[in-house]
């Protein structure tokens, strides 16, 4: 294969944001070697770093059929530009794996390492523990919503006619198992996202500037939240439902959101249970399913779960 300029028809492209390091590294990874004949863009908001990402993957031996491209999943104007940079290079695109985000909290390192959260276990002592190095401001509210919902949703906005262009569209929203319904504080909220049947973007927007609101005007605690990551948990269960929303919108999709399992990144300071490799299993997975997978859905690793 050429540069990215002269792929044959034949061959796939797959976008992977935020994937210069963790899991979206290992998504990258394990789709250029996956043999199916994909073209994997990876790209990252620092391009120094998304270079070296490149650079590393090409020296240890992976396929040299990945490229990089900036992109800031915050940034309108990031966005126009990859959206022009796939359509100058591939007029077209299979599949995008949003996985870029995070956490939402401000936390020293040794503090959060020497609490040894693990999942489920943000509730009584431990979520009082965890409030003492684990900081959540209104900013850092924000600054996670706009990544982990608005980035997705923007993104995937700005690229879903190259996909509508492909003959297995395939959309992998990388979400959380703190997102699931049943972590969702606020009753208005839950009954909400919920009613599946009315979910909508303007239902789901009043959701998230709901929340923010709560923020701002430190309404949490009264709203059922004692949780210092109440921005993550909201973030990924509006994704879900961002996914639920967009399977319905377009049946000839495969699109699905993906828990990776609590996986050793530089998000939770390597605290984890399972490995990179472990936790991009599932994703890879999704994104390489045949046509006439399931769609709308929500996984756990390499199993469906509910919502």
């Amino acid at each position: 294969m050429g540069d990215a300029g002269e792929e044959s028809d034949g061959d796939r492209i797959a976008v992977v944001t935020g994937g210069n390091k963790g899991i979206g590294l290992e998504i990258c990874k394990q789709l250029a070697s996956s043999g199916d004949d994909l073209l994997v863009v990876l790209t990252a908001r620092d391009e120094q770093k998304g270079l070296q990402a490149v650079h590393n993957l090409k020296t240890s031996g992976v396929s040299a059929d990945v490229v990089f491209q900036q992109l800031d999943v915050t940034n309108p104007v990031s966005i126009a530009s990859f959206a022009d940079f796939i359509s100058n290079q591939f007029g077209k695109l299979d599949i995008l794996v949003n996985n870029a985000g995070i956490n939402g909290i401000v936390a020293e390192e040794e503090s959060f390492t020497s609490l040894n959260l693990q999942p489920g276990e943000l509730t009584g002592v431990k979520a009082n523990m965890a409030k003492q190095v684990m900081l959540q401001t209104y900013q850092t509210a924000k600054d996670c919503l706009e990544t982990n919902y608005y980035g997705t949703k923007h993104v995937t906005e700005a690229l879903l006619p190259f996909l509508q262009l492909s003959t297995s569209p395939r959309i992998v929203n990388i979400s959380s198992g703190l997102g699931k319904l049943e972590n969702i504080r606020d009753k208005r909220a839950n009954k909400i996202l919920n009613d599946v049947d009315r979910l909508t973007e303007n239902v789901l927007e009043e959701v998230v500037t709901g929340f923010l609101h709560d923020v701002k005007n430190q309404m949490l605690e009264q709203k059922g939240w004692d949780l210092p990551l109440s921005a993550y948990i909201v973030s990924k269960a509006a994704i879900n439902a961002y996914t639920r929303i967009l399977a319905k919108k377009h049946p000839s999709f495969c699109i699905n959101a993906v828990a990776p399992g609590f996986v050793k990144t530089d998000m939770n300071h390597h605290t984890g249970k399972y490995t990179v490799e472990e936790g991009a299993r599932g994703p890879v997975k999704l994104a390489l399913i045949p046509n006439e997978g399931p769609s709308g859905r929500f996984f756990h690793q390499m199993q469906e779960t509910a919502f």
